[in-house]
């Protein structure tokens, strides 16, 4: 009669221990997709691109830093000023305050970019380039790369009545947390903006 009284009451704790266990379900892991899902974009660090050696570049990695993107082009007239200032501003910045520059080639204009990556690398040596310098992209239309589409939208309101990049050389500010703070236009130089950099280091 003891040994069944014992039986029972071990029976008895193993179920109660079974009724704590916490069950587990197969819940799906969500992930952003930026094609997809642009406008649900959080910030900057939500988004990933290719460098112009084709590597994969996830943008947390600029988490904490003020970023300057600029859409640039090897054969415009506004080419020579804005990449001589945008280094310029990097080698001012980039080092002691932690700017960092992301320069997306792009043929969308009057194809003032028509070159090979190799060819934009080789281009931009005359200038002693040391930002970032990212995929060529379209920053425009339905091709746009979701990043520009993000861009776009986040600083409309900011001045700007027309939401599409209206040039090469546009600019977009963003501060440390990722958000875009503003924009400039393709006829605003790099050093004309440096009061606005300063606010943010």
């Amino acid at each position: 009669m003891m040994r069944l009284t014992l039986i029972l009451g071990l029976v008895c704790i193993v179920s109660v221990f079974a009724d704590d266990t916490p069950t587990t379900t197969n819940v799906p892991e969500t992930t952003f997709d930026q094609d997809k899902n642009w406008e649900d974009a959080k910030s900057l660090y939500d988004f990933h691109v290719n460098d112009l050696h084709g590597n994969e570049v996830k943008l947390e990695k600029y988490r904490g830093h003020v970023v300057l993107i600029v859409n640039v082009a090897s054969k415009c007239g506004l080419t020579e000023t804005n990449y001589k200032e945008l280094q310029q501003l990097y080698e001012k910045y980039g080092q002691e305050k932690g700017l960092r520059i992301l320069a997306f080639p792009s043929n969308d204009f009057a194809g003032q970019e028509p070159g090979t990556p190799e060819e934009i690398l080789e281009f931009v040596k005359q200038y002693n380039v040391t930002f970032d310098m990212m995929e060529k992209v379209h920053v425009n239309g339905d091709e746009a790369h979701p990043l520009y589409k993000w861009l776009k939208n986040q600083s409309n309101g900011k001045g700007f009545i027309v939401n599409d990049v209206k040039w090469n050389f546009s600019k977009f500010l963003l501060d440390k947390e990722g958000h875009v703070v503003d924009r400039f236009a393709p006829t605003t130089s790099p050093l004309s903006i440096e009061k606005s950099l300063e606010k943010l280091f």
